[in-house]
């Protein structure tokens, strides 16, 4: 077969025409780096506390100096009290210039595949002063930092979870409409149950479940199972109706006449054949997984400290005080909005890729 006529290369070709899925691709590959080396992209310990920068905002990096360019810098921010208002603000200490370091080996040791190690992309040196790229929180901790790591648990939540809940709906929504009879009403019956409980609800009772106590670790994979449970039905009933309709097809029954078992014919000749709605169902499925851990995070339901995730970082704008004088604590807001946003692309030009009438 020619290669330009293979059904891969020409969904490939649909799929670069749309350029707003390909923009998107490369956002969600980017966030997944910066996920995948957080510990190596942040400046700071997530978790160490500076009491004397509390709320202080991000500091502007320069890049020239006394008319010329020279390495980037940062100036040291100064707390100052306003004696009539009482109000806190920050002001460049301007005699102190502070270079921003690249491929440092002086910053705060973390862990990378298990392997423990100090090596940061960018900082300065301890001794000189910090850098808060978007300035810290109300105990002084880089956010910068606490939302690269914080991006581990609110990206990864979605992947794992679309793999359990796709292999639970897969699985069961192809049994009941292979077999049939009591066995596709029971499956039915209970995806009905599940799809009739509204999703908020469901989610906060079901985190209540998951004790206190737990480490973080633990909670965490307690959220995914949680979302999880609720995510595969949905997807069992669209199977259900795929496989009702496929396993009448010839190769089906050639199959069957071969004495291949049921399960085979389920996974090897009736799954496949749904791959391409699989896969963009799948991507259309994650920014539900994003959102429901972030919110789940942001009511306390979810990861708790001293983890972090967009959501529970979000947790600390949700007073109109804290937006009017710490607007910077929105970042992780905006993050989740623009994943959700690019995932939404990027699975519509799936979606459109994977459909072989679209012209070539």
């Amino acid at each position: 077969m020619d290669r330009r006529n293979h059904p891969l290369y020409l969904a490939w070709r649909r799929f670069l025409r749309s350029k707003p899925g390909v923009f998107s691709g490369l956002v969600l590959a980017l966030l997944y780096l910066m996920a995948l080396f957080a510990g190596f992209i942040a400046p700071n310990n997530m978790t160490v506390q500076h009491p004397s920068a509390s709320y202080q905002p991000p500091q502007r990096v320069y890049f020239w100096r006394e008319g010329r360019l020279v390495r980037p810098y940062v100036y040291q921010l100064r707390r100052e009290r306003d004696p009539i208002t009482f109000i806190s603000s920050y002001k460049e200490d301007r005699n102190q210039p502070t270079p921003i370091r690249f491929f440092i080996a002086q910053g705060e040791p973390y862990r990378f595949l298990g392997l423990k190690t100090n090596w940061h992309l960018f900082g300065v040196a301890q001794a000189e002063g910090y850098f808060f790229p978007l300035g810290t929180d109300q105990f002084g901790r880089c956010l910068f930092s606490r939302i690269l790591v914080g991006s581990q648990v609110s990206l990864t939540v979605g992947v794992i979870g679309v793999l359990i809940s796709f292999a639970l709906g897969i699985l069961l929504g192809g049994i009941s409409g292979y077999y049939g009879g009591w066995v596709d009403t029971l499956i039915q019956r209970t995806t009905e149950v599940l799809l009739s409980i509204p999703r908020l609800p469901i989610l906060m009772a079901l985190s209540t479940v998951i004790p206190t106590s737990w480490p973080s670790t633990y909670v965490y994979l307690g959220i995914i199972a949680v979302l999880s449970f609720i995510g595969w039905a949905g997807l069992a009933r669209v199977v259900r109706g795929q496989v009702l309709a496929l396993r009448e097809m010839e190769y089906v029954t050639a199959a069957v006449a071969q004495g291949a078992s049921n399960l085979r014919i389920i996974l090897r000749h009736l799954v496949p054949n749904l791959s391409s709605y699989l896969i963009v169902t799948a991507t259309l499925a994650l920014p539900g997984y994003i959102i429901g851990e972030s919110a789940l995070s942001f009511l306390g339901l979810g990861i708790k400290e001293p983890m972090a995730s967009w959501g529970l970082l979000l947790k600390d704008a949700q007073n109109f005080q804290s937006l009017s004088l710490y607007p910077w604590l929105l970042t992780p807001g905006l993050l989740i909005f623009v994943s959700v946003l690019a995932y939404n692309f990027f699975g519509d030009a799936l979606r459109d890729a994977a459909d072989v009438r679209s012209r070539d």
